[in-house]
């Protein structure tokens, strides 16, 4: 005998309070998750930042121990030699930067008299009163918000004393993930205990080999988009081409955003000191790089190391730089990429339970 629509209706009802509840539940549980997140994120930042700065100096460092160097100093060679190249990249840079910033800001100076002078001619004709009076007017501004502005600096002061102590903490927890790594996954297995500890053990060593593929990838690509930049700066006399170089190396880093605003910044450059012309082709060179990264560099490479669609790639950098700023747009390719390696996962012992064939499709007979 076939059910009544009334008793159709109600098992369609039920099963959809059921899933609702559900949905209530698991957003709750995110929630939570993300708030204890939020309020840990000193503890969690320089972890995650040591995490990721580990994939890229674990295998010179594997190879040290290999050869029968102590694990400590191993880590501690190998943090030195990567603190040295950092200071190095700084002590290159440093110097061309503090040469060429005072004929920079006589050139912005120059430039903000050529922009005065053409408001003051057709076809605005702005007078010299009304040019005062709008810088006046200007100054009192800022004279009335003298408050804000050293709030302002009393709290970039405190940012700056942070992001000192999370340096410090992150190389630390580097120190003794390099030196202490491999004991890691064991504690893990013996705390978790059967039947979670092979499932976690899989997940981890996947995670770790995406972060790795994903550094390397990333500084393949921006190290081929810093070189590229840099070599069009240098043909086209643009002050600070080194500088800019390695801050588009730098950006790199961050996917899509990271490019955007190191492009920008070497275009504004380029229309300070030598004019319009060679700023826009500056920008026809930052564009012509950027495109063979975005179609032919990262498709390749990515695809191999992540697996990440450029759309979520996109979502995830706005949604880590809205929440956590710069450090959020930095993290959050790796942290995307590690949670498609969890559904991933998931979505593979989804289908062993369901007795679905997850492997090779067989050759056509």
């Amino acid at each position: 005998m076939l059910p009544s629509r009334g008793s159709v209706f109600g098992a369609h009802l039920r099963s959809a309070a059921t899933v609702s509840v559900q949905i209530v539940a698991v957003s709750a549980a995110l929630w939570i998750l993300a708030w204890v997140v939020g309020e840990a994120w000193v503890i969690i930042l320089p972890v995650a930042l040591a995490v990721v700065v580990c994939t890229v100096l674990w295998p010179p460092v594997r190879w040290m121990r290999s050869k029968g160097v102590p694990p400590a100093a191993a880590a501690l060679l190998m943090l030195l030699v990567a603190i040295g190249v950092i200071v190095g990249m700084i002590a290159a840079v440093a110097p061309a930067i503090v040469e060429q910033s005072t004929e920079l800001a006589e050139q912005a100076t120059a430039g903000v008299v050529q922009v005065r002078d053409w408001l003051g001619g057709p076809p605005l004709n702005i007078s010299e009163a009304q040019l005062d009076s709008a810088v006046t007017a200007i100054n009192d501004q800022l004279n009335s918000s003298s408050s804000q502005i050293a709030s302002g600096v009393f709290t970039g002061v405190g940012a700056a004393t942070s992001a000192l102590v999370t340096l410090f903490t992150t190389i630390v927890v580097l120190f003794f993930l390099l030196k202490d790594g491999p004991r890691f996954i064991p504690w893990l297995r013996r705390s978790v205990g059967h039947p979670g500890a092979r499932h976690l053990a899989e997940v981890l060593a996947r995670i770790w080999d995406t972060l790795g593929g994903f550094i390397r990838t990333q500084a393949l690509v921006s190290l081929v988009d810093a070189v590229l930049i840099g070599v069009g700066l240098v043909i086209l006399g643009v002050p600070l081409a080194y500088a800019l170089a390695i801050i588009t190396f730098i950006g790199g880093f961050v996917p899509i955003v990271g490019a955007f605003v190191a492009g920008g910044l070497a275009v504004l450059i380029a229309l300070v000191a030598n004019g319009p012309i060679n700023a826009l082709l500056v920008l026809g060179v930052i564009i012509a790089v950027q495109q063979l990264e975005g179609n032919v560099l990262q498709p390749w490479l990515q695809s191999k190391s992540m697996k990440l669609h450029a759309v979520i790639v996109l979502l995830a950098v706005t949604l880590g730089a809205s929440t956590f700023g710069v450090i959020g747009a930095f993290l959050a390719v790796p942290v995307a990429a590690a949670v498609a390696v969890i559904i991933r996962y998931y979505d593979e012992q989804v289908a062993e339970m369901a007795g679905e064939n997850i492997g090779p499709e067989p050759p056509p007979e």
